[in-house]
Formats: C-alpha cells, structure tokens, sequence
C-alpha cells in the first residue's frame, strides 16, 4: 500500500465512532430539488407576509436558504418570524429528501462500520427529521439510531459551532481520539477542529477541493470518493 493507503487504513483501525455531515458525505440533498429554488421561496414566504425589507439586498438574492435564516437569525434571534421561516425550510427539505440521490459507496459504508462495531451519529445543518426521512427511505435509520444531531431553534448552535458534535460525542460515550468526522463543508472542519475530532472532507469536485485546502485541511485528508475508506475499512474486517 502506499503511504497515504496506509495512514487512511489505520485511520479506520482506531477509529471506533463516526460522525457525519448529512448534505454531501451520504446524499445530495438538493439534487432534484434545487438550494437556489428554496432560497427564492424563503424570500417569498417572507415577502407575501409583508416582511421583505427584514432582507438586506444580498440576503434577497442569496441562493442559500440556510445562510439567509442564519443571517435572519442573528438579528432577529428567538422571533416567530424566523421559526416559521426555518419551518418552511424543514418543509423543502423534506421534500428534497423523497428524491435525494445517495452519494456514492455511502450506503455500504455506513452499513460495513455498522458490522464491524462503530457507532455512528449525523452532525447536521439539515433538518433532523429530513435526515430520519431520508434514512429510512434507504433503511439506513437504525444504524444511527438515536444519535441524529440537526437544526433546532437554537441556530447559533450550527455548525461551524462544535455544539452539535459535542452533544454527539457525549451521548455516545465517545472519546475525541477514538472519532472521526466525515464532512464536506469549510463549517463542517471547524467544528471537527474545535472539538478534537480527526476530520475527513469529501469533496465531489476540483472547487470543492481548493476550498478545503484553503482552510487549511491536509490534501491526504480530501477525498474525492468514499470509495477508499469502504476498501480501507473492508481490509480491516478481514
């Protein structure tokens, strides 16, 4: 094996919990139901209402509905405004969910960790019940089940805050060293960093990669696949 082969193998081998990001790592969420057609119905919903001038012009126009209410969130923190605003999102999410395309190898993935005895928790910006839906669509759900960790009304607690991942350990009995994080967002490796979790980025494209390396995150831990680690974690089994 090569060398970068060889630290991801026993990387898997100490790895005993795992922590995943939702949106990217085991599906892409807004394939067929796009981020930019619910950040225009956000503003809508806000709009019909008559609560349109609470957007600053880059808010308006902003193609990401989760930006937009944290945004909202932090000027308005606590408002029935914005617990229906983030209400509407759960709505599209959940439609999204229903038609969501999973991520390549990330079915046997979770399914092959499951077998060899890790235990497994979403660390989510989504929705928690988007995330229960759609891994119930794919009969995923028990191997996560109960620690599904994702948006509530306390939106100063997303990531890049390590709240989440934090609760996640806690409940899991999980020591930082013996985790890992599976994320493919910038929010997703701070709050890996400030939780003393090991972070392992997923980046589907070039740009995504840049992105990761820009924040500083080693090019031996970017995968472009999840294919890797399941052929890493599969040589560990046998």
């Amino acid at each position: 094996m090569t060398s970068e082969a060889d630290e991801l193998h026993e990387l898997v081998a100490r790895t005993r919990y795992v922590l995943f990001d939702f949106d990217g790592p085991i599906c892409r969420l807004f394939s067929g139901h796009p981020a930019d057609v619910i950040a225009r119905d956000q503003v809508n919903w806000l709009d019909v209402r008559g609560l349109g001038g609470m957007l600053t012009e880059a808010e308006r126009w902003s193609s990401d509905p989760h930006g937009t209410l944290s945004s909202l969130h932090g000027r308005y923190p606590g408002s029935d405004v914005i617990a229906g605003l983030e209400e509407n999102l759960t709505r599209h999410e959940l439609r999204a969910a229903r038609v969501a395309m999973p991520t390549a190898y990330a079915d046997p993935l979770i399914r092959t960790w499951v077998a060899v005895g890790a235990r497994l928790a979403v660390v989510t910006n989504n929705s928690a019940r988007t995330v229960a839906s759609y891994l119930t669509g794919r009969g995923l759900y028990p191997c996560f089940d109960p620690h599904i960790y994702g948006r509530t009304q306390e939106l100063r607690l997303l990531k890049p805050h390590p709240e989440m991942l934090n609760r996640a350990l806690r409940a899991m009995g999980a020591a930082p060293d013996a985790s890992l994080m599976i994320g493919d967002a910038l929010s997703d490796h701070a709050a890996a960093r400030a939780a003393g979790v090991r972070f392992l980025g997923y980046a589907r494209n070039p740009a995504a990669r840049s992105r990761m390396l820009g924040d500083g995150v080693p090019a031996h831990d970017i995968m472009g696949s999840l294919e890797p680690l399941l052929s890493s974690l599969r040589r560990n089994r046998s």
